[in-house]
C-alpha cells in the first residue's frame, strides 16, 4: 500500500519533466563561439522541433547595415516575402532603413529533421569563414556548428563562389505555449548590454515567460551578445517596438515654498538662485572662453613624457579586499569566465619562465592541453574586464580568465599563434616575415570588421583608442583579432558621444589632430589610427617614418605622388618592395584612397568603420 501513493508521485514528476521539457528550448549561451564542438545541451545545433505544429509563421529581428539596408536586399537575404516583410514595418517596398535599425523579417519556419529553421541560401565570398557568415553576415541568426551541419563542407574547404544553404533560427510554439496564447515565437538576436527584462518589456512580454521558453530561470538568466533570444507573443510584432525609446523627461521643478511663517524664508531661495545663476554663467563664460582659446592658439609640441610609442594608461590601485569583492562578482555574473589559482598560471606557464616570455608581461601557458596568453597587471583592470566580458565577436581578442594574487592581475587570453602584425610588416627589420597580398587586405578587412562591431554593435558604443600593428594579433590562420583594450572607453554616458579629455595619451603617429589638438574623442578617431594602420600595411613602413617627424599624416601631401601621371609606377615605390610587384594596381590604388579618407583633419570628413568594412570586402572579393 505504500508503494502506491510513490509510483503515483513518480509518474506525476515524469510527466511534469515532460511537459517542461516541451515547453521551452535550451538557451545556446556562447556554445556558438567554439566552431569546432557542438554542445548538444544547448541548442547551437537549431531549436528542437518539440512544438505543436510542424511548421508556423515566425519572425527574426535584423539590424539593417549596407548592403543589408532595405526591404529588397534585407528579404533576399533571409528568405522572406519583400510584401510581408514592408508591410509589418510600415515602410514601403523601396524604404531603406538607417544604419542599426531593428527589422522585422517574417519567415515560414518548419522541421528538418530534429530541429526546426528557415533555410536562406548564401553565395560564399572570398575570405568568408562559417563564424564571420552566421555572426557578422546573419548577426548570430544561425551558428557557424548549425552551417557546417547543413551544408556537410568542412571549414577548411569552404571556397568562395559557393552557394550554400544556411539555416535560420526559429521555433514554433508547444502545446503548453499554444494553451497559454502564445501564437508566435521572435528570435532576437542580443545585443551588449541587454537583459532578458528589458528585451521582454520591449515586446510586452512577462520576463517569466520569456525566461521559461529558453531554458532559463530567475537564479540563472544571463544571456550573450550574438545569441538569440526566443520571445513568446499572442500577437504579431509590430513596427512601433522596434523603435528606440526616447530618453525620459526632464524632472519636475520643485514646488514653491509653502505660505506662512515659511514665506519669511524667500529671500534665502532667491539668493541660492541669483548666486547658482552666476555661478553657472561665469563657469559657461570660462568653458567658451577656453574651448576659443585653444582653437586659436597654434598646436603646441607633443610632451614626450605624455604620448609616447607604448604607452599603457596608469590605473589606479585596488585593494586586496576589493579585489577579492570583484573576483566574487566575476564568478557570480560572468558564467564563461573562469577565475584561475595563481598556482594554476604557475603550472601552466613553468612558474613563468623566460622561455614561456612573449613580450613585456604577457607569457605563453598551456592549460588542458589548450595554449593561453596570460598577461599580468597592476591596478585596477574592472572596466577591461567588464568590456571584454560582454564583447564577442571573432576580431575582438577573446578573455577566458583572470586571477589576483599578492596585488597583480593575470588575465587570461585565447593565443595568437602568429603573433603581433608589427612582427610581419615593417620592411626595415632583419628577418622580416612576409605577407601576401590577399592576406595583407584580410587583415584589414578583420580589423575594420572588429571595430565596426566595437563602434555599432555594442551597448553603449565604445571607441578602442590604441589602433596600432602591435594591438593587432595573428591567429595561425592569418586572421586578426585587435587587442590591448586599456585605453578603451564608451562614446556615450555623461560625457555624450563626443566626450572631451584633458589626459591625451596614446602612440605617435596614430593620433588623429581633433584628438592632438582638443582632446576629442569619437569613433572617428579609431577611424584615423585604421587609415595610418592600412598605410602601414601597404608600405611595410612604420607610422613614425610615414609622418616624417611630424604629429599627424597629411593626406594631400601623401597622395601628391600618386596623381594621374605615372601613377603605377609612383605606386611601385610606394608599395612594401617585399611584394614585389604581386599585388593588383587598381585594388591598391584603392586601397591607398581609403587611406586617404580615413586620415583626413576633418573626423566628419572620414568614412565610418560600417562603409570601409565594405569597401574592404568589395576589394577582397574582387
Amino acid at each position: 500500500m505504500g508503494f502506491q501513493p510513490l509510483i503515483s508521485l513518480c509518474i506525476f514528476t515524469l510527466i511534469s519533466s515532460s511537459t517542461l521539457i516541451l515547453a521551452q528550448q535550451p538557451y545556446e549561451r556562447k556554445a556558438s563561439t567554439d566552431c569546432g564542438t557542438a554542445d548538444n545541451s544547448t541548442s547551437v545545433l537549431g531549436y528542437t522541433c518539440n512544438g505543436l505544429n510542424r511548421t508556423c509563421q515566425a519572425y527574426l529581428i535584423f539590424r539593417s547595415r549596407p548592403p543589408y539596408n532595405n526591404v529588397s536586399s534585407i528579404s533576399s537575404l533571409l528568405a522572406s516575402d519583400t510584401s510581408q516583410l514592408s508591410q509589418i514595418n510600415s515602410v514601403s517596398e523601396d524604404a531603406t532603413f538607417d544604419t542599426n535599425k531593428m527589422v522585422i523579417v517574417p519567415v515560414n519556419c518548419s522541421c528538418s529533421g530534429e530541429y526546426y529553421q528557415a533555410n536562406s541560401s548564401y553565395v560564399v565570398l572570398l575570405g568568408d569563414t562559417f563564424f564571420r557568415i552566421a555572426n557578422n553576415t546573419y548577426q548570430g541568426l544561425s551558428t557557424c556548428q548549425a552551417l557546417q551541419t547543413q551544408t556537410n563542407i568542412s571549414a577548411t574547404n569552404l571556397q568562395s563562389g559557393t552557394s550554400i544553404t544556411v539555416p535560420l533560427r526559429c521555433a514554433c510554439p508547444t502545446k503548453n505555449q499554444s494553451d497559454e496564447g502564445v501564437k508566435y515565437l521572435l528570435s532576437y538576436t542580443v545585443q551588449s548590454g541587454e537583459d532578458v527584462s528589458t528585451i521582454s518589456e520591449r515586446f510586452g512580454v512577462d520576463t517569466g515567460n520569456t525566461l521559461a521558453a529558453n531554458g532559463l530561470s530567475e537564479s540563472d538568466f544571463n544571456i550573450y551578445p550574438f545569441t538569440t533570444l526566443l520571445v513568446p507573443l499572442k500577437n504579431p510584432p509590430s513596427a512601433s517596438q522596434t523603435l528606440t525609446p526616447s530618453p525620459p523627461p526632464p524632472p519636475s521643478p520643485p514646488p514653491p515654498p509653502p505660505s506662512g511663517k515659511g514665506s519669511k524664508k524667500t529671500w534665502v531661495y532667491v539668493a541660492v538662485g541669483v548666486a547658482a545663476s552666476l555661478f553657472v554663467l561665469i563657469t559657461v563664460l570660462a568653458v567658451v572662453y577656453y574651448v576659443v582659446l585653444r582653437r586659436r592658439s597654434p598646436r603646441r609640441p607633443i610632451d614626450s613624457v605624455i604620448v609616447i610609442d607604448s604607452f599603457e594608461k596608469p590605473l589606479k590601485s585596488k585593494s586586496e579586499e576589493e579585489s577579492e569583492e570583484f573576483l566574487k562578482s566575476i564568478s557570480e555574473i560572468a558564467q564563461s569566465l573562469k577565475v584561475y589559482k595563481y598556482g594554476e598560471l604557475q603550472s601552466a606557464t613553468e612558474n613563468f619562465n623566460s622561455n614561456c616570455w612573449i613580450k613585456g608581461s604577457v607569457y605563453r601557458g598551456t592549460i588542458n592541453g589548450d595554449l593561453a596568453a596570460i598577461k599580468k597587471m597592476n591596478g585596477d583592470v574592472s572596466k577591461e574586464i567588464s568590456l571584454l566580458n560582454k564583447i564577442n565577436h571573432f576580431n575582438l581578442i577573446r578573455l577566458s580568465g583572470v586571477c589576483f594574487s599578492e596585488g597583480n592581475w593575470y588575465l587570461v587570453y585565447e593565443y595568437a599563434m602568429n603573433g603581433p602584425l608589427c612582427d610581419w610588416i615593417y620592411s626595415n627589420k632583419s628577418g622580416q616575415k612576409v605577407l601576401s597580398w590577399t592576406q595583407r587586405v584580410r587583415i584589414a578587412l578583420d580589423v575594420a570588421t572588429g571595430l565596426n562591431y566595437l563602434h555599432s554593435f555594442t551597448s553603449p558604443p565604445h571607441v578602442h583608442k590604441d589602433i596600432r600593428s602591435s594591438n593587432v594579433l595573428l591567429d595561425s590562420d592569418f586572421r586578426a583579432k585587435i587587442a590591448n583594450f586599456g585605453l578603451a572607453r564608451s562614446t556615450q554616458g555623461e560625457e555624450g558621444e563626443f566626450a572631451l579629455t584633458r589626459h591625451i595619451v596614446g602612440t605617435k603617429g596614430y593620433m588623429a589632430p581633433e584628438y592632438l589638438e582638443n582632446g576629442l574623442i569619437s569613433p572617428k578617431l579609431d577611424v584615423y589610427a585604421f587609415g595610418v594602420l592600412m598605410l602601414e600595411i601597404i608600405t611595410g613602413k612604420e607610422a613614425i617614418v610615414l609622418c616624417g617627424g611630424e604629429d599627424v599624416l597629411l593626406p594631400d601631401a601623401l597622395l601628391a605622388m600618386l596623381d594621374e601621371d605615372n601613377a603605377e609606377e609612383k605606386l611601385k615605390g610606394f608599395v612594401d618592395p617585399s611584394l614585389q610587384a604581386n599585388y593588383p594596381f587598381d585594388l591598391a590604388l584603392l586601397m591607398v584612397r581609403l587611406a586617404q579618407n580615413c586620415i583626413r583633419k576633418n573626423p566628419a570628413s572620414r568614412p565610418g568603420m560600417d562603409e570601409i568594412e565594405q569597401s574592404l570586402s568589395k576589394i577582397l572579393a574582387t
